[in-house]
């Protein structure tokens, strides 16, 4: 990175939505831009999450971009080495290596008032950018709670975000911490090995049949020959999911059918009644995300693993104490306890117009226009931003969504020429999450009995988008400048001016704005 470097648009993280920015911006004939990467290489939270049996729950052709299809997938789900090398593949055939930027983490942006532009401090030096596009992702950042204690013990702790593939477990008496998707994919495959396996959980997750099978050599090479029956594939697979949110979204009730495939799961499973209370969550399905494996259950049956319906208290020494008492002996310590999701560290980096940072800003909670942008933070944005996150599809098709905000925002700036900038005005954040969380009230997320993590410290919904892919497509298609205060350089006062917003460009946007899906 060459000293006091500019660029039009600075993209922060390369994973799916960093590259896929990268991508949009090239076809946008944008050249001018840079990928910082805090670590040495693409892929994200498939480069960070290597832990044995990681794996996508999402079917492999859903979840790529639809402008780079991948007729080679080698099953219906993909493991972890499958997604990072697609992701490799992406930078590589896209031409996106040239605008990389590794082991450069961002340590601070400040946007500058005066020059209209956003100056950013990386650990490999200084640079300022017009637009600042967000791509860290939610699933990013590990979150270890405070144990007391933890400190005090002898053996090897670590997230699974963060696996140490040096320390060997064979033979090792292990706690895992947890119940979430990652561990529910970690347990099987370190239980024939390990000494003894102790599964603290608080809650437990309902879990699915994993319908995984090799993708056979005849339907990898029709994909190659005839790209459209991978199209088609991904377009029944998007579709299935398309028609599950209504219950999710709007009749909760009907996922009453699920939840009975559900229970018969385990009873396949798990025959002694027991350990099978102790596995059956006691909220609706759905509530929380719903896991899919096929060995999970079978390895909690086996004689060297112990189920504690607990989660971890303290630590004493060697001992690991759930809140109920139990007590276990262990050498290491596995934490699958998840990420900063509605806390994401990002956000104590970024410092906005009035000197607050996006942190403070969203101490009430995280809140944005249309998934995108805050009011306060001219010409910044973020890629799988506040309630975009998804319960049961892709999230491919909101990060592409999301590209396509992204690529109006910049056309838009154009069009308005000189030096320039957009704010979201507050009162567009605030109808725009007003209308989110009204229909948020009624989802499985809110009504379902349980607590997940796609609620905030203050119990509100912030994480999940409360609609189909299609409503939130058509919501982002094309930025609505009536929504933005125009910020020019030379105002006579910081913040905010009092300029209109031109009339957006076409007949369909002048005649009404779209809505979060209403």
């Amino acid at each position: 990175m060459t000293e006091h470097e500019h660029v039009r648009v600075a993209v922060i993280g390369s994973g799916f939505g960093g590259l896929g920015a990268a991508v949009r911006l090239r076809r946008e004939g944008i050249t001018d831009f840079v990928v910082l990467e805090r670590a040495g290489s693409v892929g994200g939270t498939w480069r960070d999450n290597s832990y044995p049996g990681c794996a996508c729950d999402v079917p492999s052709h859903l979840y790529s971009f639809s402008f780079a299809p991948n007729p080679e997938w080698p099953r219906t789900f993909s493991g972890q080495e499958h997604i990072r090398a697609y992701l490799e593949h992406v930078a590589d055939v896209f031409g996106l290596r040239p605008h990389l930027r590794f082991d450069s983490e961002v340590e601070k942006m400040t946007w500058d008032t005066d020059r209209l532009h956003w100056r950013i401090e990386t650990s490999a030096g200084f640079l300022t950018a017009d637009v600042v596009v967000s791509a860290t992702g939610p699933l990013s950042d590990p979150k270890i709670p405070s144990i007391p204690g933890i400190d005090t013990f002898t053996g090897k702790v670590f997230h699974s975000a963060r696996w140490d593939h040096d320390y060997d477990l064979r033979g090792k008496r292990v706690a895992m911490i947890g119940t979430g998707a990652s561990a529910i994919q970690i347990v099987p495959e370190i239980q024939p090995d390990v000494a003894r396996l102790t599964l603290f959980q608080r809650t437990p997750p309902w879990v699915m049949p994993r319908v995984d099978r090799a993708i056979t050599g005849a339907e990898r090479w029709l994909h190659r020959r005839l790209p459209f029956t991978a199209q088609a594939r991904r377009g029944l697979l998007w579709g299935i999911r398309e028609l599950q949110v209504q219950a999710f979204t709007k009749r909760p009730n009907e996922l009453g059918l699920v939840e009975r495939l559900a229970e018969r799961n385990l009873a396949r499973a798990v025959k002694d009644p027991e350990l099978r209370k102790k596995l059956t969550p006691d909220y609706r399905i759905g509530c929380k995300r719903i896991l899919l494996s096929n060995a999970y259950y079978p390895a909690l049956t086996r004689p060297n693993v112990d189920v504690v319906a607990s989660g971890l208290d303290r630590i004493e020494g060697s001992t690991v104490i759930a809140a109920d008492g139990t007590r276990a002996e262990v050498d290491a310590i596995v934490f699958g306890t998840g990420f900063h999701v509605t806390d994401m560290p990002i956000a104590e980096r970024v410092v906005g117009a009035d000197g607050r940072t996006l942190a403070q800003a969203w101490e009430t909670g995280m809140k944005s226009l249309r998934g995108a942008t805050a009011a306060g933070f001219p010409n910044w944005m973020t890629v799988i931003g506040p309630n975009t996150g998804l319960g049961n599809s892709s999230m491919i098709l909101m990060i592409e969504s999301q590209l396509n905000y992204m690529a109006d925002f910049v056309r838009q700036l154009d069009v308005l020429g000189g030096r320039v900038a957009l704010d979201a005005r507050p009162g567009a954040v605030d109808a725009w999450n007003h209308r989110v969380q009204e229909r948020m009230k009624r989802t499985v997320w809110n009504t379902g009995g349980c607590t997940s993590w796609y609620l905030d410290a203050n119990g509100v919904n912030t994480t999940v988008w409360p609609g189909t892919t299609t409503e939130f497509r058509g919501a982002t298609r094309r930025v609505d400048l009536g929504e933005y205060d125009v910020l020019r350089a030379g105002d006579p006062a910081p913040g905010r001016t009092t300029e209109a917003a031109p009339e957006p460009r076409t007949k369909s946007t002048r005649k009404k704005k779209v809505e979060a899906g209403a």
